[in-house]
């Protein structure tokens, strides 16, 4: 042992210490920033501050754009090609299928926390469940009765509908120049499906009890989210057992019968599948754009869609919608645009007018104030 010392001799020996010793400090910062970050996803507030982070508005818009394009060929696939006439029953798969996944994350730990249970009365969950399960439910109602020209003059009227309810319930009020920029989306939208207008007693009647559960369950989303510390995935788990109740109360009295005659083969079956999967991404991208943005934004983002469906099959697959409906689609997109930019501009400005945040004292600091501040309470 002696002879190796000497061989070494202390500079290597005081090289091998340094090295190890800082060997041991990278492993404690490692440690430090691997238990910080997972302190960050399992509390709400830490939780609401990722997604924040990595979902903005142009994010959750666009996913949720992307989304609801694929659902709806998705649909059209189900409800045509396989003939799967059950809208409340699809609906109910949509959720079950979302509450299985959900469970999935809870399991292995991906699901971010929830806030305190005394942050939010379960009444409001509940609540939000049950509106939740009427708009979806009677949507897909809406839209196997009507046509989609109907359907879309039924969306129309949701915009107006959040508008006064965020009124009463929250004192919100917009400005003039948003209400105009509405006002030229909502009679756009209206001209370019005005075409495809056909009505139905009991599609009208769906369509008109459709309208306040989806405005109420846009504004509780977004208000939820916005308010609390709830992020979208944590909200779905809450409120999506609610929302298969009440969708099994629904069902015997808004789907035909028949649903267990139908043939369940494997393509049946497989297209009802990726319905189903569209549907838990169509119901997060959802929830991550109320979040981030607000139910009015959510719904012109919708008719958004209607227009560039309309638009893209004008100008990639040749289809003659008329220039009348080509004209309102173009208007209600000029109004969008407006409107999106006048968001853009008030939320510019209140992210200028809030007050610097406050640098955070280290664990040292923070303990010796707290030192400080007990010595002197007991004097």
């Amino acid at each position: 042992m002696g002879l190796f010392d000497s061989l070494l001799g202390r500079d290597v020996k005081k090289f091998i210490k340094r090295k190890d010793s800082d060997a041991g400090e990278a492993g404690r910062a490692l440690e430090e920033i691997r238990s910080s970050l997972y302190n960050e996803l399992r509390t709400s507030e830490g939780a609401k501050r990722q997604q924040q982070r990595f979902c903005g508005p142009i994010v959750a818009l666009t996913f949720n754009f992307m989304v609801a394009v694929g659902i709806i060929m998705a649909n059209k696939l189900v409800m045509g090609k396989v003939g799967f006439n059950f809208p409340i029953f699809l609906t109910l798969i949509h959720y079950f299928t979302a509450w299985v996944l959900l469970a999935i994350f809870k399991a292995f730990s991906l699901l971010p926390a929830s806030p305190p249970s005394k942050s939010t009365p379960f009444s409001s969950l509940f609540s939000l469940g049950a509106v939740m399960a009427l708009s979806s439910g009677l949507a897909n109602t809406s839209l196997k009765h009507n046509s989609v020209g109907f359907y879309q003059m039924a969306k129309i009227s949701v915009t107006p509908t959040i508008v006064l309810a965020e009124f009463i319930l929250f004192r919100k009020t917009i400005t003039f120049m948003k209400v105009m920029a509405l006002a030229v989306v909502s009679v756009g939208v209206a001209v370019a499906t005005i075409t495809d207008l056909e009505f139905n007693l009991f599609g009208a009647c769906i369509a008109m009890a459709w309208i306040i559960p989806s405005a109420i369950n846009k504004i509780l989303w977004s208000n939820l989210q916005q308010q609390s510390n709830w992020t979208a995935l944590a909200l779905m788990w809450k409120t999506t057992p609610v929302t298969v109740l009440f969708l099994l109360a629904l069902m015997p009295w808004l789907d035909p019968p028949g649903v267990l005659l139908f043939k369940w083969d494997l393509s049946n079956s497989s297209a009802i599948l990726i319905s189903a999967g569209l549907g838990f991404l169509l119901q997060w991208s959802g929830a991550l754009a109320l979040g981030a943005t607000s139910a009015t934004s959510h719904v012109v983002l919708g008719q958004f869609k209607t227009c560039v469906i309309l638009l893209g099959g004008y100008l990639v697959f040749g289809s003659d919608p008329g220039i009348v409906s080509i004209c309102g689609a173009a208007a209600a997109l000029c109004g969008m645009s407006v409107y999106t930019s006048l968001n853009l501009r008030d939320s510019s400005h209140e992210k200028q007018n809030l007050p610097p945040l406050k640098p955070k004292a280290n664990t040292e600091e923070s303990k010796e104030i707290s030192d400080v501040n007990n010595t002197t309470s007991l004097v």
